[in-house]
């Protein structure tokens, strides 16, 4: 009986071996969680693809507007197919994989089935850190960035320019005062941000669900802002990101995708859209895949950020070259 027991105990063993270092789950336990490091991070389909022209956006800092103004129109519709999403300051990522000084990792909050922990892509691991002593802050409250961009400041009086963070840049708070509050970065210790420019919540569940008024108001904010494939940010955003990005301030977790956002949400007829209703657009006049979305204001009219040519802007959504292709509509709220 004794030799039975250690024949059976020598077996166990062997198969839990095995499946601890099957591929599968070595490449599970290696996976390691980092924050984002700079305002934007800007994911690519392949690592060391960029040009020369992107350089702004793969330092440490990164210079957001000095590479979105640089490039012309050709060199922005080169990014289209090249670039994947974007993660803004303080984000958490799991890193997947490193080759060289690059990262393949998923961005957390950012839903799609292409990866069950958020949308993957590749970025330089100089825009990483481990940020040890920011995840200690994690459970505090939070202030988020709800200007179109915003400055962190060395000092609560604002005299000493840090950094500038993108709309819907979410930091934990260690302290508040009348005009200032001091948030905690990635790696950088405690900065100071201008009350103004942020609202304060302790935790994402507080943040008061929204009416259609709400997003459509927030969404204006950004009337004129030109077009950035892939982006997801305050300095430019393609038509996804834009919407992904309105709901994310206000709480409301949708796909990062415009082809994934229209299979979610309540379907709408298109005689009842409300304000914040998400409009889709698809080849084959609506019939085929999805590939545009932009979201309802009122009067037949849409807010969208359409292509590398365009800014955010209003369009009647049945006017030629949209009206042909419309697809159906979805909605995310409900009163």
């Amino acid at each position: 009986m004794k030799k039975w027991k250690r024949c059976f105990t020598a077996f166990l063993c062997f198969c839990m071996m095995f499946f601890f270092l099957s591929p599968v789950n070595a490449k599970t336990s290696n996976d390691e969680t980092a924050y984002v490091d700079v305002s934007v991070a800007t994911l690519w389909t392949k690592p060391n693809i960029a040009r020369d022209i992107d350089s702004p956006s793969l330092s440490n800092p990164v210079d957001m507007w000095e590479w979105t103004k640089s490039m012309a129109y050709e060199e922005k519709l080169w990014l289209v197919g090249n670039l994947e999403t974007q993660a803004l300051y303080g984000m958490k990522v799991t890193i997947l994989e490193k080759r060289g000084d690059w990262a393949k990792v998923v961005v957390h909050g950012q839903p799609t089935p292409r990866h069950p922990l958020g949308y993957p892509g590749w970025m330089p691991i100089r825009q990483l850190t481990k940020g040890n002593a920011f995840a200690q802050f994690q459970s505090n409250p939070f202030a988020q960035v709800t200007s179109p961009t915003a400055w962190l400041y060395k000092d609560p009086k604002g005299s000493h320019k840090f950094m500038e963070i993108s709309f819907n840049t979410r930091l934990p708070v260690i302290h508040s005062t009348k005009n200032a509050v001091k948030v905690m970065t990635p790696s950088d210790g405690a900065k100071w941000l201008k009350k103004e420019d942020v609202q304060i919540f302790r935790t994402e569940a507080d943040i008061p669900a929204p009416t259609g008024e709400d997003l459509v108001k927030t969404a204006k904010q950004f009337l004129g802002l030109p077009y950035l494939w892939a982006g997801t940010s305050g300095f430019g955003f393609d038509c996804s990101g834009f919407t992904h990005t309105i709901y994310k301030a206000h709480g409301i977790t949708i796909p990062r995708d415009s082809s994934v956002q229209a299979q979610f949400g309540t379907p709408v007829p298109e005689s009842e859209l409300q304000l914040g209703d998400l409009l889709f657009f698809a080849y084959n006049n609506g019939k085929g895949r999805v590939h545009h979305v932009g979201m309802y204001i009122g009067n037949g009219k849409m807010i969208h950020s359409p292509n590398s040519s365009t800014t955010v802007r209003i369009d009647d959504y049945r006017a030629p070259g949209y009206g042909e292709e419309f697809a159906g509509a979805r909605r995310y709220i409900h009163k």
